[in-house]
């Protein structure tokens, strides 16, 4: 079962970009196919979610966007992480761990009472 954009918590598409980043610069079809990939086939980003999520990303300095050409000879726009924008994924994987452990201390909760 795949998962839309509307599925997913705000904020949590920029983290999974950001780390889909952090190893080397794609392109944005290989960036939604890394996050399918990573995501064991639940989290399908489509272009409408997927690009606005890099130009807001772009105009955080976040990560930075440069023309290459593709495995298949086709020119695209690569997207790599900026050292802010490590700093950032940081931060938000430090949030989203401890958000997490919250709902799932709240679910455990919720079961036992």
């Amino acid at each position: 079962m795949t998962l839309s954009r509307s599925d997913l918590l705000q904020g949590t598409l920029d983290m999974l970009v950001l780390r889909v980043l952090q190893d080397e610069a794609k392109h944005g079809y290989a960036i939604a196919e890394r996050i399918l990939q990573l995501s064991g086939e639940v989290f399908e980003v489509n272009q409408g979610s997927l690009y606005p999520a890099l130009q807001r990303l772009l105009r955080a300095g976040w990560v930075r966007a440069e023309w290459r050409q593709t495995e298949s000879h086709r020119r695209a726009r690569f997207y790599g992480l900026t050292p802010a924008g490590r700093g950032q994924l940081g931060r938000e994987v430090t949030n989203w761990e401890r958000s997490s452990e919250a709902v799932n201390r709240v679910l455990r909760t919720a079961q036992e009472g």
